[in-house]
């Protein structure tokens, strides 16, 4: 999910922005200006003109911040900015959906190209169970008040004519959550939304837009509080300089301290293993419980199969409960690439607050930092090698059997839910042989995130690299 485009590129503007002015006490004077800085009236416009481009972009930081809706047009940034900092936003929803930008997408369905050669076969019209494709001349046309989007006519078409033209937010939920509403813009339905990312990344309109935590996580730290990163094992594989080099320019950002959330992953695969014995005594399957998106998932959409759900902890809540153990009173800020640990964090209470890659990168470069140029942080030799590996699809399956080396069992793994994911899932809960079944939402796991930055093969390969460095590290001492 890490490939580039327009609609990213502008929201990576849009925190750059946002966290530059903050990190020079120029919010109050600035921030009104960026709509026009980012849209000047002879610098050409996406929609249809640049007012329109304007309205959208003020639009997505007030959603940014907090706030889903516009009650008074007069209203300037800066004041929803002062809001959002005072916490009075705080239950405001994580993903929301900006109607200006909404492009109200035609509703998915089959459509006949200019690749259509009038063939003599007709094999779209022969089964056509409907009669909803007809011929007008030398062109295939699909009447779409009598077709029920059953997809044979491209099944048959032999020049490759007919394509799927899908809702790309609605096309990727797996769940349903996101749909139309009366005016034909779309709306997410929080009952229903998993908190997988996927609607936001497939928006090419960029009409779907997280809340962010990155001006609160600027503003606690110009306070008192002590305030500690938590990074994710997924972040060895977001940038070429090394894990060392990474955890420092955090340092260089204004933390206190950088603590590996690959901690809480060791204490997590020895209590998942300890629980999955017992399921095994009991010829039960279990499901692992470290994706909060997959959690979700059966919580609101299968409950009935909640018991399979291991009750151990996160990574993120034991590194969280370990640091109030050790560091009371101080500010905890999780690093990774997820959307639903946002969710989890507001849920536990335990964590402060939620970055994601492309806020912690903005942030690099809106502090003019140099993640290159940072001094080294000292790494952890405690953290054991399948911990870290927890980032990738089956590392917490190969952490957890590290614990049960003497144990015979049989395991599974899914990386990336989609619409059919229900269903294979019940099917292997079903089976009478029990077994440790790993889930991840994402394809390639936490490596592939929402808010990944780097291509999986690519963040799997350095997060590799980082793990054999350290185990070397540790074979020489």
């Amino acid at each position: 999910m890490a490939f580039n485009n327009n609609a990213k590129i502008i929201r990576r503007e849009l925190l750059t922005r946002l966290s530059k002015i903050q990190l020079e006490d120029k919010v109050q004077s600035e921030i009104d200006r960026i709509p026009l800085e980012m849209r000047p009236k002879k610098g050409g416009h996406v929609r249809c003109c640049v007012y329109r481009d304007r309205a959208v972009i003020k639009y997505r930081v007030m959603a940014m911040l907090g706030f889903e809706e516009e009650e008074d047009e007069l209203r300037r940034l800066n004041s929803y900015f002062e809001e959002a900092m005072e916490h009075k936003n705080n239950d405001s929803p994580i993903l929301s959906v900006v109607d200006e930008a909404c492009s109200s997408c035609q509703k998915s369905n089959y459509v006949v190209t200019n690749m259509c050669r009038g063939c003599v076969g007709r094999a779209c019209v022969v089964n056509c169970p409907k009669d909803a494709v007809k011929f007008h001349g030398n062109q295939a046309l699909i009447d779409h008040e009598k077709c029920i989007n059953c997809g044979i006519c491209q099944k048959v078409c032999q020049f490759h004519a007919i394509i799927y033209a899908p809702v790309p937010c609605e096309d990727v939920c797996p769940v349903g959550a996101i749909q139309k509403d009366a005016y034909g813009k779309e709306k997410i339905d929080m009952d229903k939304c998993i908190l997988c990312g996927k609607c936001l990344e497939a928006c090419p309109f960029g009409a779907i837009v997280e809340k962010s935590h990155l001006f609160d996580v600027i503003n606690e730290i110009k306070g008192e509080a002590k305030v500690i990163a938590m990074v994710a094992p997924s972040i060895a594989g977001q940038f070429r300089d090394g894990m060392p080099k990474i955890m420092g320019s955090l340092k260089a950002l204004g933390f206190d301290e950088v603590v590996e959330v690959a901690l809480g992953a060791d204490i997590t695969s020895k209590n998942e293993a300890h629980e999955f014995k017992e399921k095994l005594e009991e010829g039960k399957s279990m499901t692992t419980s470290c994706c909060p998106s997959y959690v979700n998932l059966i919580k609101k959409h299968s409950p009935e199969t909640m018991h399979f759900v291991s009750e151990t902890l996160t990574p993120m809540e034991y590194t969280a409960l370990e640091l109030k153990k050790s560091q009371p009173g101080s500010k905890l800020v999780f690093v990774g690439p997820c959307v639903a640990k946002k969710d989890e964090a507001l849920n536990s209470g335990n964590v402060d607050y939620v970055l994601n890659y492309e806020e912690y990168g903005a942030w690099l470069i809106a502090a003019g930092v140099e993640i290159s140029e940072c001094e080294e942080y000292k790494i952890d030799g405690n953290i054991t090698s399948e911990a870290r590996f927890f980032a990738k699809a089956g590392g917490v399956r190969d952490a957890v059997a590290a614990h049960l080396k003497d144990v015979d069992f049989e395991t599974i793994q899914f990386d990336g839910i989609d619409k059919t994911f229900l269903k294979k899932l019940k099917a292997e809960l079903k089976n009478p042989s029990p077994r440790l079944v790993e889930v991840m939402s994402c394809e390639n796991g936490c490596v592939g995130g929402c808010s990944s930055i780097a291509k999986p093969t690519s963040a799997i390969g350095m997060l590799n690299k980082f793990v054999e460095s350290e185990k070397k590290k540790i074979e020489v001492e």
